[in-house]
């Protein structure tokens, strides 16, 4: 008899792929399709018939947008660190869908589940972690097992999926696209070799001839570190991000080529747009460096750096994590008030920022005026620099640092 198996599904090449392929292995295949944003109503409808000309057992969509926002925006906003300084962790979908497909082992009664990562990234490690942290499943990797046998994975999928009958898209023939809430990102082709990325790898980003000539200015309003509201309109988080990743498209915001060190050690290069997770980044910053103190502003981006090294590297359920949250949590407390981007183009700025935690000191401004005399200024000075200076003064008379 079969074995019920639930197979977190894309509809792309590489999870296609899996369905004949788990069912030539005497699986009965359940696809899970985890919505964390990033497709129109026109492609829920592809994947969904995707799965169903694939003769699936079952096809089930989730909505991921609460949960992608809730378990990685909020944090990674209050974070404020990027991957390597660079890259926005795109992928951190990946989490949110194990979890909706063990949900749906749950209800199908089944301890298998399957993913379309291959063995050389960085994917698997995410999914193969999330997976034994959540609980005692069996985990087949089909893109893994041929790749026993295949050097060219991506030719023998397409192949074995055409000698079957199933058309590919021509754009899957040359890219790995990802498509969330949280942006775009595209590998494969002329990206893989090096090479200057060609006009097939853009997803949502408009090129510069397409930017309007208008600047475009929006608000957006925080409470305790999370965005809650987008010109005055209070909005749920994923309608927010979805609405910047919009608006901040147009104008070519948050496409960048990241190079870097993955997981399991290759060097990776892919390009990467995020409008929406830019723009929020932006405006976070603003507002933090306003209201926090100094040795909040200094030490926090240490503890954000290891929250993105451990989501990125698929420890998402450390306890670490929970720990580094708490503090984060904790730092957001004042991070209240609004913040206007703006973007002529290309790069977004934070022109103004209002809160009633902005650091201000009422009777001084920087480089402007002060309520302190020049004695103090000096005396401060004097004090605060006593250690270098008595060390240029002893090693001076002594010949200085060679002597």
């Amino acid at each position: 008899m079969s074995k019920p198996i639930v197979l977190a599904f894309s509809g792309g090449l590489d999870t296609s792929f899996c369905v004949p392929y788990l069912q030539e292995q005497g699986y009965e295949v359940h696809t899970v399709f985890a919505d964390t944003g990033g497709v129109d109503a026109a492609e829920r409808d592809f994947i969904e018939q995707r799965a169903a000309e694939l003769g699936v057992a079952s096809h089930v969509t989730v909505d991921g947008g609460p949960a992608i926002w809730d378990g990685f925006v909020k944090p990674f906003v209050m974070a404020g660190e990027a991957y390597q300084g660079q890259y926005p962790l795109l992928v951190s979908d990946r989490y949110l869908i194990v979890e909706a497909a063990l949900e749906r082992c749950g209800e199908l009664g089944t301890r298998h589940i399957a993913h379309g990562c291959t063995g050389m990234g960085n994917d698997q490690v995410r999914f193969d972690l999330a997976v034994k942290a959540l609980g005692d499943y069996t985990i087949v990797a089909p893109i893994r097992e041929i790749q026993k046998q295949h050097t060219q994975t991506r030719a023998y999928e397409q192949a074995y999926l055409e000698e079957r009958g199933f058309g590919v898209r021509a754009r899957q023939q040359a890219y790995t696209i990802n498509e969330n809430l949280l942006g775009v990102t595209l590998s494969g082709g002329e990206v893989d070799r090096w090479q200057a990325p060609g006009e097939g790898a853009r997803g949502w980003c408009a090129t510069r001839e397409d930017w309007p000539e208008a600047p475009l200015q929006v608000r957006i309003g925080f409470e305790k570190g999370e965005a809650v509201s987008l010109d005055g309109e209070r909005v749920a988080g994923p309608v927010l991000l979805a609405r910047l990743n919009e608006a901040f498209a147009a104008y070519g915001v948050g496409r960048g080529m990241y190079t870097g060190d993955t997981t399991i050690g290759l060097k990776g290069r892919i390009v990467y747009e995020a409008p929406g997770l830019v723009a929020l980044l932006a405006a976070h910053r603003a507002l933090e460096e306003a209201v926090l103190s100094k040795h909040q502003n200094r030490f926090k981006p240490e503890v954000a750096r290891k929250w993105v090294e451990i989501v990125y590297e698929g420890f998402f359920h450390d306890p670490l994590k929970a720990d580094l949250e708490a503090f984060l949590v904790s730092s957001q407390s004042c991070v209240n008030g609004e913040v206007v981007l703006e973007t002529r183009g290309g790069h977004v700025d934070a022109v103004a920022v209002q809160s009633p935690h902005i650091l201000n000191a009422k009777g001084a401004t920087y480089a402007q005026s002060a309520d302190w005399g020049v004695e103090e200024a000096e005396g401060f000075i004097r004090l605060y620099g006593m250690s270098s200076t008595l060390w240029a003064e002893v090693n001076r008379t002594k010949g200085g640092r060679d002597a």
